[in-house]
């Protein structure tokens, strides 16, 4: 059972791009960011530009930022809660989108658990979740894959079965790249899938640049798509 002694992990989305958070995030990540001091991030960095734009009066120097990436050592993560089991409340913050999700604050939260902190999630945009939303593809049955292969040949391979998985379970497929390789991805897409498959490209999720579209992938061979540098959901259903 959760511990009413000890402070509660708060996990606090960010904003996806370079936009007002309150824009695109619930007044309550305001409230929760001016009551916390300890936090746990991806950057510190930006989340140090983060939290003063959603709070300018809060100050920079009473701040506690512990970094948790993929330099982290990993006994390292447990120490980063110590303020919750001092009855201080602590909160995690991504580089964008939701903590947890895509993301290593998932190492955090699960030791939160072995704890008995409690773990608060707060409301905020996900990319994932808003490419499915937008896609028209099956919501009610999906899987996300995170990063296919880089060496082409076997991301081709990833991407029959995903399509043959798709196809056969009726479930849509998601996946990502880094942005730098997107449009590498996408014409692989158009050159490996079935044309009558079905793919949703969304990117740049609520920025004035967004877009989204779900086409065959014999229409989207049709098109000039510039993906480069611009975050991408890619969704499948054969």
């Amino acid at each position: 059972m959760e511990n009413n002694s000890f402070g509660k992990l708060y996990l606090i989305p960010t904003t996806l791009g370079d936009n007002e958070p309150l824009e695109v995030l619930p007044i309550s990540i305001k409230r929760t960011i001016e009551n916390i001091n300890f936090f746990i991030v991806e950057n510190e960095k930006t989340a140090r530009r983060f939290i003063k734009k959603i709070s300018s009066k809060k100050s920079q120097s009473d701040l506690h930022l512990e970094a948790l990436n993929k330099f982290t050592e990993p006994e390292m993560i447990p120490t980063f809660l110590q303020p919750c089991l001092d009855g201080k409340d602590v909160g995690v913050i991504s580089e964008a989108g939701c903590p947890g999700i895509a993301d290593p604050g998932a190492d955090v939260v699960r030791i939160a658990h072995e704890k008995n902190i409690k773990v608060v999630p707060l409301v905020g945009p996900s990319s994932i979740l808003l490419a499915l939303m937008a896609s028209g593809l099956n919501g009610q049955n999906f899987a996300f894959n995170g990063y296919l292969p880089i060496e082409s040949g076997e991301r081709r391979g990833a991407l029959k079965r995903l399509e043959k998985l798709s196809r056969d379970s009726n479930q849509s497929q998601l996946f990502i790249e880094t942005p730098y390789r997107n449009d590498k991805l996408f014409a692989e897409l158009c050159k490996t899938l079935n044309p009558a498959t079905k793919v949703c490209v969304a990117c740049d999720l609520t920025l004035p640049t967004e877009l989204i579209a779900t086409k065959t992938v014999k229409e989207w061979s049709k098109e000039t798509i510039d993906l480069h540098k611009r975050p991408t959901i890619f969704i499948l259903q054969g």
